[in-house]
């Protein structure tokens, strides 16, 4: 029977408190994958950092901050084989890194320019969903295609708190749930669809709680804590591969950057509540548990650090060295039979532009 397990409406947590106290340990992680997922971490958080300094040099355009919704893409990245689908929103726009996707392809895409496009087939990941929870279908679609050609892949996408009171969301998830569809649908709730908070859009007591409603389980977690979401994550994929069908998970956490750099959260949000978790912020955490642990020293985090420093500045290099797009690409794939207008269309876009 379908249902949110009693004991996670507090959330599961694996990483304790500052002084340890709390801390447990995950089946099947060693020191080595203990490292990746935190390497994993680190390249997350050193891509949105950068590209909130790269926006403020007007190097790439409006670009939507993720700082601290680390712990739940590494977390559940990690949870996942490499025949499994990823569908990101544009929060998750950087997940790619983790399958190997270089820099300059997701900093090209937050530069509007087409060399920021992928084959998903190369990565297993969707491409990046701007509008609201539109993916969620998407995915549930591929995940039930890979299980009529009796595939071992299942899919996760990813979305916020405020997609669950999108139509797409409720299609996807229902369609997920009647087709036994081996998905995961990871909702990061940070508390705030933009500037509207989670309370004013539900009267559900929790976001998983929705998840009863399609017949599949709910699970809730910390959303800092990347170690219970992998957690969470690896019994979703287990359901799903063992043909159990989907899974929600919720990760809650409070939103302590802007929901994109166009926004100014002042006027609506709790700045008192942001300093108090900034200070528990993900990457931190769990660096605390690998240090607590003797498996992260100082020398080791610098040089992950380093390297992830690096590949981002050699990342914007290769996305600005990429010549000027051609503005033919706007025409040339919109019609099968192209309207007689295209050409003089064209013509005067370039006349235009100059």
């Amino acid at each position: 029977m379908a249902q949110v397990l009693p004991a996670e409406r507090d959330l599961r947590r694996v990483i304790g408190d500052a002084d340890g106290a709390g801390d447990r340990q995950v089946e099947g992680l060693g020191e080595q994958e203990l490292l990746e997922v935190y390497r994993s971490m680190v390249q997350l958080r050193t891509y949105d950092e950068r590209s909130v300094v790269y926006h403020s040099q007007g190097r790439i355009g409006t670009y939507a901050i993720f700082w601290n919704h680390e712990a739940m893409q590494a977390g559940a990245f990690h949870a996942l084989e490499d025949q499994d689908w990823i569908f990101p929103s544009y929060r998750e726009s950087a997940i790619g890194l983790l399958r190997g996707m270089p820099p300059a392809i997701p900093l090209s895409w937050w530069r509007g320019h087409p060399a920021g496009w992928w084959n998903p087939e190369d990565y297993r990941v969707a491409s990046i969903c701007v509008p609201i929870a539109t993916h969620v279908p998407h995915a549930a679609g591929l995940a039930w295609g890979k299980k009529l050609k009796g595939e071992r892949a299942a899919a996760i996408v990813f979305f916020g708190d405020g997609a669950t009171s999108e139509g797409a969301f409720h299609e996807g998830a229902n369609f997920a749930a009647v087709t036994g569809a081996p998905l995961i649908l990871f909702c990061s709730n940070n508390g705030w669809a933009i500037s509207t908070p989670v309370e004013a859009q539900t009267r559900a007591q929790t976001l998983a709680d929705k998840a009863v409603g399609y017949g599949m389980p709910g699970l809730r977690v910390d959303g800092t804590d990347v170690l219970a979401c992998f957690e969470a994550t690896r019994e979703a994929v287990v359901r799903a591969r063992n043909g159990e069908g989907p899974t929600m998970i919720e990760a809650v956490s409070y939103r302590v950057a802007p929901h994109a750099t166009a926004d100014d959260p002042s006027a609506y949000i709790d700045l008192e509540r942001v300093e108090e978790e900034r200070k528990r912020e993900c990457v931190g955490r769990f660096e605390g548990y690998l240090r607590r642990a003797g498996i992260m020293h100082d020398d080791l985090a610098a040089s992950i650090q380093a390297e992830a420093a690096d590949a981002m500045r050699e990342g914007i290099k290769a996305a600005e060295a990429e010549p000027p797009a051609d503005v033919e690409l706007l025409f040339a794939n919109a019609y099968v039979d192209p309207p007689a207008s295209f050409g003089s269309d064209l013509d005067e876009l370039r006349g235009t532009l100059g």
